[in-house]
């Protein structure tokens, strides 16, 4: 009896798959390939083609050859989508015995994308199954167009450009999409997971829909964003020319409603530069961000980016527009009193350069700074103070040539107050209305500028503490009042500072001074030769 079951099991499992191969030869798959193109235009309202059609029992599926979906002509005459492969899951029963078309499922196989954004604002696919749900609902007791179990969209590539062209396009590779229950009229979950260049991956998983009528680009979703390793530069969002870059990891809430798309979230960015001459930061920076943008104005409020080191945080808001060719915006920057211990990291990557060898310690800086224009040609101003500070590792005292050594900086600089207006633009950065507080040496004041390559050019007027030994007898002398470069200062010596800011020269202006002081000098008779009363102050 036992054998008995046996072969009769073995009979049926053998016939199961007889029938198995022999169905698709008595069903001409093929022939559903009207209806089915038929459907898809409609419901996408863009003209899709099919292959040659056949049937697949071990999967439950139709297996088409060739998709391809057209784009809009107002972007591109080329497919919107093109893929070797389109799988439709079906119920086989009703296909083999009642020749009707039940579909389940839609799994597009290696799809090649090609999405384009317009400079109005509009998106190739805003017209993508716009008015589909809508025309569905007029005729009476009709289903809502393409309704399905699943949507997936496996190992895709796509390429993000825009109308006109503007740079290389922003490439993904393993585009993966799963959409369950897909209604153009419903809400329905997603996850989406995608990779980029450099190694950075994307995931996106929330909920979306119903299919907005007008923009399809404008549709409501909900949804979590997670992006990991992420080299904005080496992808392509942003242009090397904006000078920021990072290796960052992100985790975000981004939510769009009535045109309106709202995003809170952190990041941890290794490698940050903030600036054109920056250089990457040493260790990484926690960010977090909320900000909102109206999707038809194009227009957005940068609501807070907090760039953190160390528990202290500098605070950027304001506004940016995307309407044109490059991003443009209207920020402040605000750093109230931030302790330069847990920022130092952050002066190289805003920019900042310290002569070689040196850093600064202790004391805290304030800058108040507008951050305005296009994303490729940014504009910095504002003021910004350091106070009680020292730069540890730099002997001000003997640099400035043309006087004697001044003693009592050789280890480090102590640095009361450093004030000044800066303007940080392409063509480079200037300094003005400089103040500077040195408790060893004295002060200074003035302007100057640092040019795109970094070279220095500097007029400030100095009041060296350590010469006041020579008490009324200098000041008489020397009479720089109306001569000052200043014009603000009597008494100061005139210091040229050129080269870099990692090698700064420091020039004391010997030759414009002894011509003030002698030009100073009103009775000759009863005063020693001020050639000799200097030659000691200056080493000559």
């Amino acid at each position: 009896m036992k054998k008995h079951l046996i072969k009769i099991a073995a009979a049926a499992i053998v016939v199961f798959v007889a029938i198995l191969v022999l169905v698709p030869f008595f069903v001409n798959a093929d022939t559903f390939r009207p209806t089915i193109q038929n459907e898809l235009s409609s419901a996408l309202r863009r003209n899709v083609t099919l292959g040659h059609i056949s049937l697949s029992v071990f999967t439950g599926s139709l297996v088409a050859n060739n998709i391809s979906i057209a784009d809009d002509p107002n972007f591109s005459s080329s497919p919107f989508l093109q893929a070797k492969e389109l799988r439709i899951g079906v119920q086989l029963g009703a296909l083999i015995f009642h020749h009707q078309l039940h579909i389940r499922d839609f799994i597009v196989d290696s799809p090649s994308i090609q999405l384009i954004h317009a400079g109005n604002g509009t998106w190739n696919f805003s017209s993508l199954a716009s008015g589909a749900s809508q025309s569905s609902s007029q005729q009476s007791g009709a289903a809502p167009a393409l309704t399905v179990e699943q949507f997936k969209i496996e190992n895709g590539s796509a390429a993000l450009s825009s109308l006109p062209a503007s740079g290389n396009p922003f490439q993904c590779t393993n585009v993966n999409l799963t959409i369950r229950n897909l209604s153009l009229s419903e809400s329905f979950p997603f996850e989406l997971s995608l990779q980029v260049a450099d190694g950075g991956s994307l995931s996106l998983t929330g909920t979306a829909g119903p299919i907005a009528q007008n923009d399809t680009s404008l549709t409501p979703f909900d949804a979590a964003l997670v992006i990991k390793h992420f080299n904005p530069v080496a992808a392509g969002a942003i242009q090397p020319t904006y000078g920021i870059s990072m290796l960052a990891d992100f985790s975000a809430q981004v939510q769009s409603k009535d045109g309106g798309l709202t995003t809170t979230g952190k990041a941890s960015a290794s490698q940050l530069k903030l600036a054109r001459n920056g250089t990457p930061a040493p260790r990484p920076v926690d960010i977090e961000f909320n900000l909102s943008d109206n999707l038809s104005t194009r227009s957005g409020q940068l609501n807070d980016l907090a760039i953190a080191s160390g528990g202290v945080a500098a605070h950027i808001t304001g506004t940016f527009r995307h309407d044109g060719a490059e991003p443009v915006v209207n920020l402040h920057l605000s750093a109230p009193n931030l302790p330069v211990d847990q920022v130092e990291q952050l002066l190289p990557a805003a920019g900042v350069t310290l002569p070689s060898g040196s850093r600064l310690s202790g004391g805290t800086i304030n800058a108040n700074l507008a951050v305005s224009g296009p994303a490729d040609a940014l504009t910095i101003a504002g003021p910004i103070e350091l106070d009680n500070s020292q730069l540890a590792g730099f002997d001000l005292g003997s640099k400035i040539q043309g006087i004697n050594p001044i003693s009592g900086t050789s280890g480090g600089t102590e640095i009361q107050k450093l004030y000044a207006e800066v303007n940080n633009s392409p063509q480079g950065t200037s300094f003005n209305n400089i103040d500077a507080e040195v408790p060893r040496i004295g002060s200074a004041t003035g302007q100057g500028t640092v040019s795109p390559t970094e070279a220095l050019n500097f007029q400030l007027t100095a009041r060296i503490a350590a010469l006041s030994a020579l008490g009324n007898m200098v000041g008489g002398i020397l009479g720089m009042g109306s001569n000052s470069s200043s014009g603000s200062n009597s008494g100061g010596i005139p210091l040229i500072i050129t080269g870099t800011a990692s090698n700064p020269s420091i020039h004391a202006d010997v030759t414009k001074m002894l011509k003030s002081a002698t030009s100073g000098i009103v009775d000759k008779s009863n005063m020693q030769n001020p050639i000799k009363s200097l030659k000691g102050l200056f080493g000559k």
